[in-house]
């Protein structure tokens, strides 16, 4: 008797372990997982900056609306991040085909220090001709940072070098400037080509 019901006890220990390990999985990873926090950009309309793209243009939000739009912020010296995303990009782009071409691709830059005009038209063409890189000065990166609600910091490196942190997302916009919505960093193809398409044919939102 006494063997059964320490058996019975180890079965029910187990059971609750189990329950508790579910539990943990489902708030944490799995789909009762909360959504990534992001703080929302400001819909192009909305938005007030200047810029300069890798060809010399004065740029601004008002030369992203009437299409849909991908914009993602980095920096010519990263090591990973920014060249994969940008890679990740570029095959989004090689999987839509023809569409492609109807979709603004924006890459801006966080460290205008060193990311001047040619540098940043260089650093494009590495990947696909559709993208588009911007800067500007210190201030006027600023103050773009603030519309996309973009944040990065200046980090020291060994010796007199430094090193940035920044958003990693790619920020997805309607054909009419409304925000549509993120990529995550390492998003497969599989659910960022649809949400770049959504975004592409989303209607306009009309207030109730």
């Amino acid at each position: 008797m006494r063997q059964r019901r320490l058996l019975q006890y180890g079965v029910f220990g187990v059971v609750a372990i189990s329950f508790i390990l579910f539990v943990g999985w489902w708030r944490v990873d799995g789909p009762g997982a909360p959504e990534p926090f992001i703080r929302r950009p400001l819909d192009l309309p909305a938005m007030e900056f200047r810029l300069t793209d890798h060809a010399g243009n004065a740029v601004g939000p008002e030369v992203l609306t009437g299409r849909a739009t991908m914009v993602f912020f980095g920096f010519t010296f990263c090591p990973d991040v920014c060249p994969t995303t940008l890679s990740d990009i570029s095959s989004w782009l090689e999987m839509m085909g023809d569409d492609s071409d109807a979709l603004n691709v924006i890459f801006i830059t966080v460290d205008p220090e060193r990311d001047t005009v040619d540098a940043m038209a260089e650093y494009v063409g590495y990947f696909d001709a559709n993208i588009r890189g911007w800067s500007g000065t210190n201030e006027q990166i600023a103050v773009a940072a603030d519309m996309f609600r973009v944040t990065y910091e200046k980090v020291p490196t060994d010796g007199e070098d430094y090193t940035m942190n920044h958003t990693a997302s790619v920020f997805l916009f309607k054909t009419n400037g409304q925000f549509a919505g993120a990529i995550d960093y390492h998003e497969t193809r599989e659910t960022a080509v649809p949400k770049i398409r959504r975004a592409m044919t989303e209607k306009e939102e009309v207030p109730q």
